[in-house]
């Protein structure tokens, strides 16, 4: 019975290994149906060849970087393995696999070979665009490198950086679990916890996962000009002040932690590699979390149109480049007023009225300056108004401070029925003047609120 059911075995396994070698290959010849009905089929070869390429390089070198720390782990394993309760599992597990080791080191690494080969594939744009690359001709203003750098070679840069650090992670933790599983890691030992040959390669291996980081905290400083943003795509001011040297010091940073882990093979201690990492960690969060994050609340945002200005104008500087616009030449128009003096001074009340200040783009400055208390806010679109103040009409942009539950810190049923149960107070700034930083000239504001405009019920 069993042997009439093998070879049915075999043929169903074989069927469903070709459907799926037919299924994965009909897109191909799809493609090279297009590609022959445009007279295009050199692009398709193209594609393929370096596909293939990079499938080959890429599979073979991952691969061989495993499993060559696989067989160095094996190789150094010790001869003597204390037994413990504990690990009965582990070896009961080692005492299956022993007899088929070649055979399972085989399929791992023709394992590997397909999954990081096909993960390679996906690279084939970076991969042509960095080997066929030209100059533009024209200077980044940031770092002053060719703008050709950012777009041919930085995507490859990136994408070899996150292949180097994926390929070592793997060969760390194949690594562990070979150590662990023949003897190289004992964690329920008093003591030697770990042997030499372990320790010397797990420092060899997370020495240079963290030297590999540091390189791409470095090369991340590049990327920053292919930010998107919300105002513009490149590098604004918080990057530029802020996370451009914070990316420079978590390299360091990183740097200093790899030379721990190698500090390491010398050395049975953990305490220099582990205390490396923890400041490697707290540092990213820090500076190139935090820091970025305040420079941005506290500069910025007050502020933004003059301190986004110059990074503004490098956008409108490259996108005139780029549409091939940057030599015209641009003529001041010389308005001839033909107004009298008389006119200008019969029309003074509404000349001095005339807004500075935009309402729909002014809810952020007065968020940040006036909202004073988590638990207020005021609407994205703010209104206009006029006062008479000192017997002058004036044109003010004005807002209620009002409640905003959510922001609250301390959320009950008493505090949100009882408590806090309204906003409170009423914004008002000149529509036509600024103050010597450029900020809004508050009329009526803060908390209590002052009597610009006499005295009024503050609740709202």
């Amino acid at each position: 019975m069993n042997r009439n059911r093998a070879p049915l075995a075999i043929t169903a396994g074989l069927l469903a290994v070709i459907g799926a070698i037919i299924v994965s290959f009909s897109g191909y010849y799809i493609d090279w149906l297009w590609f022959k009905s445009v007279d295009f089929t050199s692009v398709w070869t193209t594609v393929l060849t370096t596909r293939i390429q990079l499938f080959l390089i890429v599979g073979l070198l991952t691969a061989t970087i495993i499993s060559l720390n696989i067989f160095f782990a094996y190789k150094r394993r010790p001869f003597y393995v204390p037994t413990a309760i504990e690990l009965n599992g582990v070896e009961r597990l080692r005492a299956q696999i022993e007899p088929f080791l070649r055979y399972v080191f085989i399929g791992l690494f023709v394992a590997i070979t397909y999954f990081a080969g096909t993960s390679g594939t996906l690279f084939w744009r970076e991969y042509l665009l960095f080997r066929n690359s030209t100059d533009f001709g024209v200077k980044d203003p940031q770092f002053n490198m060719d703008i050709s750098f950012f777009a041919f070679k930085l995507p490859l840069i990136q994408a070899l950086i996150g292949w180097t650090i994926s390929a070592l992670v793997l060969a760390a933790i194949t690594t562990l679990f070979v150590h662990y599983m023949y003897g190289g890691i004992r964690p329920q030992a008093p003591s030697d916890r770990t042997t030499v040959a372990a320790r010397v390669q797990l420092s060899i291996l997370f020495g240079l996962i963290v030297l590999v980081k540091a390189v791409a905290y470095w090369v991340d400083r590049y990327a920053l000009v292919l930010k998107e943003n919300r105002l513009i795509t490149g590098a604004t001011y918080s990057d530029v002040n802020a996370l451009l040297p914070a990316k420079a010091i978590l390299s360091g940073i990183a740097l200093i932690c790899a030379l721990l882990f190698f500090a390491n093979i010398f050395r049975r201690s953990l305490i220099l590699p582990a205390a490396g990492t923890a400041l490697m960690v707290i540092s990213s969060v820090l500076i190139a979390g935090i820091y970025p994050a305040a420079i941005q609340q506290f500069q910025v945002k007050p502020s933004e149109s003059s301190k986004e200005a110059p990074f503004i104008q490098r956008n409108i500087d490259a996108t005139r480049v780029a549409y091939g616009i940057d030599g015209v030449d641009v003529q001041d128009y010389d308005a001839a007023l033909t107004t009298t003096s008389k006119e200008l001074a019969r029309d003074s009340v509404n000349i001095n009225n005339i807004r500075l200040m935009d309402p729909n783009v002014l809810s952020s400055t007065f968020r940040q300056l006036q909202q004073i208390k988590p638990y207020y806010a005021f609407s994205e679109s703010l209104d206009i108004d006029r006062y008479e103040v000192n017997g002058v009409s004036r044109d003010a942009v004005v807002a209620v401070r009002e409640l905003n539950i959510d922001g609250n810190p301390s959320r009950n049923w008493i505090n949100d029925h009882l408590v806090y149960t309204h906003g409170f107070g009423f914004v008002a700034a000149y529509g036509n003047t600024v103050d010597a930083d450029g900020k809004p000239n508050f009329l009526v504001g803060d908390l209590p609120p002052t009597k610009g405009l006499g005295e009024f019920q503050p609740r709202v």
